[in-house]
C-alpha cells in the first residue's frame, strides 16, 4: 500500500455564527493531569461516493470553533500549571493519495502500513490531526489523532460526531460543557481509599520502570480477533451461570474475563505471579449529581481486578467475570471524589506522578483494556453516509488490548491483541474454547 502524501498544512477554526470567546486558556482538571500524555490515533474507511476534502476541511473548521480546545495548543499559565491555550493555531490537515483500490489494501489488518494512514504521532505539538487519503476507487480513509490529555474517548467520539454534523450543514447539537473547574476537593477532605501506587506514583519509581530491560517491541504482534454475538451470548450465560438471583454479568464483563484468563494461559506465567487488569471506568454516570454526557475533557478512573495466576486459571470464569465486576463496582462516586480530594492535596504535595504511561510497550504480566464498545464513532458522517469500517491504528503494547464493536453491524465485537509472536499459536488455539481452561 503506497500512500503519497500530496498537502500538509495548518487550518484554524472557522467562526461561522459568533467569535470566540475572550478566554486566553482552560486550566487541566485532575482527570487530565493523571491519564495518558500521547497522542491516540483511529482510522476510518467510507465507500464512494464521499465529499471532496473542501467539504470535510470546512466542516472540521467550523466544529473547531465550537470545540476550541482541539485548536489550540497545550502550555502553562502565568503561575506554572498545565493549561490548554486558546490561541486557534490550529490543527495538521493532510490530504494524501493511494495507488490502489481499498480492496487491494483490506482487510486492514493490525500492521505498521497502518501508521502511513495518519500523521506521525512523535513530537507533535498540534493537538488534532487529520489525514485524507483517497484511493484510485473513490473510497476515503480519514485517520484522525487526537492528544488524550485534552479529551477522553467519550468527548472525543462526540467531537467526530460534531464534525459528521457540521459537514452535513447542521449546527453541532448538543453543545459541549467546556467548564474543567467543576471537579474542587470538598472542604473537609476527605480521602478514604489508596490512591498513591494506584493512579499516582513516586517520579523515583517511574524512572526506575522507565530503565527496566524488556523485550523489543518487535517481538510483538496484534492479532485481530472476531467474536460472534452468538459466541458472546454463549460466554455471557456461562460467565453469569454461578451468580444466583443477581442481575446477569455484562457481555464486555463476560469477554473481559474470558481473555484475561485466556492471554495469562497463553502467557506460561509462573502461577505464583500477580495478574491484573486496567480497565477505563467513565465517571459521568459514576459521579453524584451525575455529570452531562457533554462534558468535554477527561473523566476516566481505573479499575484495577488483580488475582494469582493460579488462581485465576484454576477457578471458573464466573470467578474472573465476579473479580472484575466488583472491581468496577467499587470505582463509585465516593471513589472519584476520594481521588479529587487526593488530587488536590496529597498528590502536590508528596509530588507524585501519572501511573498512565505510553512509553511502557510490555505490560506482561499485567493486562489494559481500552473499550470503545458505547462510544458512537460510527456516526462519523460527513453527507454521504456512516463509516463502513473503523479501527484503531497500529499500536504494538504487549498486552494493550483494544475492543471495539465489529462492522458487520449486528453486534459482533473485534479485539485488537497484541501478544509476544511465540505466545500467538496457543492464543489462537484456545481463545474461542469455553472449556478448555477446566478441562
Amino acid at each position: 500500500m503506497k500512500i503519497k502524501i500530496e498537502s500538509s498544512r495548518i487550518i484554524k477554526p472557522f467562526y461561522e455564527h459568533t467569535p470566540p470567546s475572550t478566554t486566553s486558556h482552560i486550566p487541566l482538571s485532575v482527570f487530565d493531569k493523571v491519564t495518558y500524555e500521547a497522542q491516540i490515533a483511529i482510522i476510518y474507511a467510507y465507500h464512494p461516493p464521499t465529499p471532496p476534502n473542501t467539504a470535510i476541511e470546512l466542516g472540521l473548521r467550523k466544529a473547531l470553533a465550537v470545540y476550541r480546545e482541539w485548536g489550540g495548543r497545550l502550555g502553562e499559565d502565568e503561575h506554572g500549571n498545565r493549561v490548554i491555550l486558546l490561541n486557534d493555531e490550529g490543527v495538521r490537515f493532510v490530504e494524501a493519495s493511494a495507488s490502489s483500490t481499498l480492496d487491494q489494501a483490506m482487510p486492514f489488518k493490525p500492521s505498521p502500513s497502518l501508521l502511513s494512514l495518519h500523521p506521525s504521532l512523535k513530537d507533535v505539538k498540534e493537538l488534532v490531526q487529520v489525514q485524507l487519503t483517497r484511493f484510485t476507487c473513490g473510497s476515503l480513509v480519514v485517520g484522525f489523532t487526537a492528544h488524550h490529555t485534552v479529551a477522553d474517548g467519550h468527548s472525543t467520539s462526540n467531537f467526530l460526531v460534531a464534525w459528521g454534523q457540521a459537514c452535513r450543514g447542521h449546527r453541532v447539537n448538543p453543545l459541549p460543557l467546556h467548564d474543567r473547574t467543576i471537579f474542587t476537593p470538598r472542604n473537609s477532605s476527605h480521602i478514604e481509599y489508596q490512591h498513591k501506587g494506584v493512579e499516582y506514583m513516586s517520579k523515583s519509581k517511574k524512572e526506575h520502570s522507565l530503565n527496566e530491560v524488556h523485550h523489543i517491541s518487535e517481538d510483538v504482534v496484534v492479532h485481530k480477533v472476531h467474536f460472534t454475538v452468538q459466541f458472546l451470548a454463549n460466554l455471557k450465560a456461562k460467565a453469569s451461570s454461578m451468580n444466583g438471583n443477581n442481575k446477569p454479568y455484562s457481555t464486555f464483563e463476560s469477554l473481559l474475563a474470558h481473555l484475561w484468563r485466556v492471554i495469562t494461559k497463553a502467557r506460561g506465567l509462573s502461577g505464583f505471579e500477580s495478574t491484573q487488569i486496567r480497565i477505563s471506568v467513565n465517571g459521568r454516570t459514576r459521579l453524584n449529581p451525575k455529570v452531562p454526557n457533554e462534558y468535554f475533557g477527561n473523566l476516566v478512573l481505573w479499575a484495577f481486578p488483580t488475582t494469582k495466576v493460579k488462581e485465576l486459571l484454576r477457578e471458573s470464569l464466573p470467578h474472573a467475570t465476579k473479580l472484575i465486576h466488583d472491581a468496577i463496582a467499587k470505582v463509585n462516586n465516593n471513589y472519584f471524589r476520594s481521588f479529587i480530594d487526593f488530587a488536590n492535596t496529597k498528590a502536590k504535595e508528596e509530588d507524585l506522578v501519572p501511573t498512565a504511561d505510553m512509553n511502557k510497550h510490555i505490560l506482561c504480566p499485567n493486562i489494559e483494556v481500552d473499550s470503545w464498545l458505547r462510544f458512537p464513532f460510527y456516526d462519523l458522517d460527513f453527507g454521504t453516509g456512516c463509516p463502513y469500517m473503523f479501527m484503531p491504528s497500529y499500536f504494538p503494547t504487549e498486552g494493550m488490548m483494544f475492543l471495539i464493536p465489529s462492522f458487520v453491524g449486528n453486534g459482533s465485537i473485534d479485539v485488537f491483541v497484541p501478544l509476544f509472536e511465540d505466545k500467538l499459536p496457543l492464543f489462537k488455539k484456545i481463545c474461542y474454547s469455553l472449556d478448555l481452561l477446566e478441562d
